[in-house]
């Protein structure tokens, strides 16, 4: 595909989640996932990205405090849209809530949110989160129902879901890769007409994140476990300064 040239600076969000994964694997204190997240912020991250799942498999409650006491940038608590969820998130005021979709059987976040058919929901959900400052994100698929309905129950932000276009970038499927980036496209473009923030994410890395990147409306990517993964060879800042390059290259 020809990529129009980007117009907006490209921000990272680092999620430090599966360095609490590897704690919880023996139990204990370590690794610290709030050490991690000041090592992002200190390696140039814009803001540390956390998932408090209902089973807390890995971000536990005492991790949310710590790190935010811990760093200085923005902390964006991804969480499910229910009532616990919900307390927690006024109780400690992060910057940003992004409500995603969860479901205890899977391994990681499968797919986008259903915006459109719990649209009268999600409305009377966000209201009270918006009203104590956060900023509210969606995780959607590509789609533009879920885009309009993103718009029409308050949320200030929507992130993409880019997981089927990094699965065919690993199978070697051009066609659906190139299929799947043009909905990310279009879907960005409708966001952003809307009046809506564009962010992305879900298994980019180095490898497949320039496509992403270049997306002109994009302004955020929240990266994670690649990264968590790369820094055990070259360590936290390398990882997260490769990264940086290569969603810079793509913007230049």
């Amino acid at each position: 595909m020809t990529l129009p040239r980007p117009d907006a600076p490209l921000r990272l969000g680092v999620n430090i989640d599966h360095v609490a994964t590897l704690r919880n694997a023996r139990g204990g204190a370590d690794p610290d996932p709030a050490r991690a997240a000041l090592l992002a912020q200190q390696a140039g991250a814009d803001g540390i990205t956390l998932h408090l799942r209902e089973d807390r498999r890995h971000i536990i409650d005492a991790d949310l405090p710590a790190i935010l006491r811990a760093v200085q940038i923005p902390i964006n608590l991804e969480m499910a849209a229910t009532a616990e969820m919900q307390s927690i998130a006024l109780a400690h005021r992060p910057h940003a809530i992004c409500l995603v979709p969860e479901r205890r059987e899977e391994r990681t976040t499968e797919g986008g949110l259903e915006v459109a058919g719990d649209a009268a929901r999600l409305t009377d959900y966000i209201a009270p989160l918006v009203a104590a400052g956060a900023r509210v994100s969606l995780f959607i698929a590509p789609d533009e129902a879920q885009v309009e309905a993103a718009a029409r129950v308050g949320a200030q932000v929507i992130e993409l879901h880019t997981g089927s276009y990094c699965e065919h970038c690993a199978s070697g499927d051009d066609a659906a890769r190139d299929a799947e980036l043009r909905r990310l496209f279009a879907a960005a473009s409708l966001a952003q007409d809307l009046g809506l923030e564009v962010h992305a994410g879900h298994g980019l890395n180095f490898v497949n994140v320039g496509p992403i990147a270049a997306i002109p409306e994009v302004v955020e990517l929240n990266i994670g476990h690649f990264l968590m993964g790369e820094a055990i060879f070259v360590g936290l800042e390398a990882a997260i300064q490769e990264m940086r390059r290569q969603m810079n290259l793509a913007r230049m």
